[in-house]
């Protein structure tokens, strides 16, 4: 089933108010996330596809080819094919800001210090990540459980059934085209084994040392291994919220997988128990705080007693901690380990996002205000705070 005439509405708009901040855009995200049907959906756009040798040649000369569309809106796509990408993008911010670019390209293009210097106060970023869970309605299926088990891909969350070869087709296209190309990894096998234990093992946290031995590689190869896959937008990885206080984690990240169904798929999932619930609902809540915040900057908390917080947020500058719990039925939730961070940290917001709950309440524990809210609602108290 084709999803291109399906309007994704939150990414439009999103899209229209970078546009009235900045002349350039630059989309970022997975590969079959949705970047290009999403450019094409928009009204009034001429599209240009940066693999094709015959606009390759027609971008050669930059400054021509924005006088040509100037006033237009436009999108290049894989646009890291050109010889200076950064230079087309900074003369058309410059001297012809009248004409509106998305820009697509390799993760590497992005983190390259030319790149980013060249851009700076010149760009605005957009994410694109797996689907929102409000997209569901609009692609026909609002059911978490099918978005849990197909992900968030749209042609994968659209299939009948559980695309378990689309999964391994999707790993296979990665490695060409993401890995092979742009960071010339040498051994495919160690890489994939890497990607597939740390998928298999989604949301917890994260010691290189375990994945040595499977591996065949150094610890060093594994550090190298998490920053391509970080780079890329394939695993995520949540660093430890800390002052530096003597029982605190300080440097354990915990790693989760990058899409609910490919997360499903390495652990063996093709029915959902109530058991796994939980965490899928986890990772749910983190591709929404993405999505809807665009940001990385999100947290955990642990002591060495084990006492342990989903998410911190800081949404200002200075701000107080945040703290975001999920729980998949709100009755679950149990305040012994918030009560140890606030003892720590007593001023800021304490949210338990739960799956259960359609209108938002509060209730108090030992003076710790603590407001159930539902996920649309949580994303809305957020953003009023930033």
């Amino acid at each position: 089933m084709s999803y291109q005439h399906i309007s994704r509405n939150y990414w439009q708009q999103r899209i229209i108010d970078a546009w009235k901040r900045r002349s350039v855009i630059w989309l970022s995200g997975v590969r079959r996330a949705g970047k290009t049907m999403l450019c094409k959906s928009l009204s009034a756009i001429e599209y240009f596809d940066c693999e094709l040798p015959r606009i390759r040649q027609m971008l050669e000369d930059p400054e021509s080819f924005l006088k040509l569309h100037s006033g237009k809106s436009i999108v290049l796509d894989e646009i890291h094919r050109l010889n200076n990408p950064s230079e087309l993008l900074k003369i058309a911010a410059d001297h012809f800001p009248e004409t509106k670019i998305i820009a697509t390209g390799s993760s590497t293009l992005e983190a390259s210090s030319k790149f980013k210097d060249t851009l700076t106060g010149r760009r605005e970023r957009i994410w694109l990540t797996p689907m929102l869970v409000e997209e569901g309605k609009a692609f026909g299926n609002a059911s978490l459980e099918h978005r849990f088990l197909f992900g968030g891909l749209p042609p994968f969350f659209l299939e009948s059934q559980v695309p378990e070869r689309d999964f391994q087709d999707w790993i296979d296209s990665y490695w060409a085209k993401d890995i092979q190309e742009l960071y010339r990894l040498e051994k495919r096998y160690s890489f994939q084994r890497f990607l597939e234990l740390l998928l298999s093992q989604s949301g917890s946290i994260f010691e290189a040392t375990r994945f040595t031995s499977p591996c065949e590689v150094s610890r060093n190869t594994i550090a190298n291994y998490l920053s391509v896959l970080e780079a890329t937008y394939v695993a995520h990885v949540v660093r430890p919220f800390n002052t530096h206080r003597s029982n605190e984690i300080v440097s354990a990240p915990k790693v989760y997988g990058f899409d609910t169904g490919f997360v499903c798929y390495y652990k063996g999932w093709l029915n959902i128990r109530k058991d796994d619930l939980g965490i899928l609902w986890e990772h749910i809540v983190l591709n929404e705080l993405q999505g809807q915040l665009q940001t990385k900057d999100i947290r955990y908390w642990r002591d060495k007693q084990d006492h342990e917080l989903d998410f911190i947020l800081l949404p200002a500058r200075n701000a107080h901690p945040v703290v975001v719990e999920c729980k998949w039925k709100a009755a679950s939730f149990d305040p012994v380990n918030l009560k140890r961070f606030r003892h720590y940290y007593p001023e800021g917001d304490n949210f338990v996002v739960a799956a259960d709950v359609d209108m938002t309440f509060q209730r108090q524990y030992d003076k710790i205000n603590v407001t159930f809210i539902g996920l649309s609602k949580l994303v809305e108290c957020l953003n009023s705070q930033a």
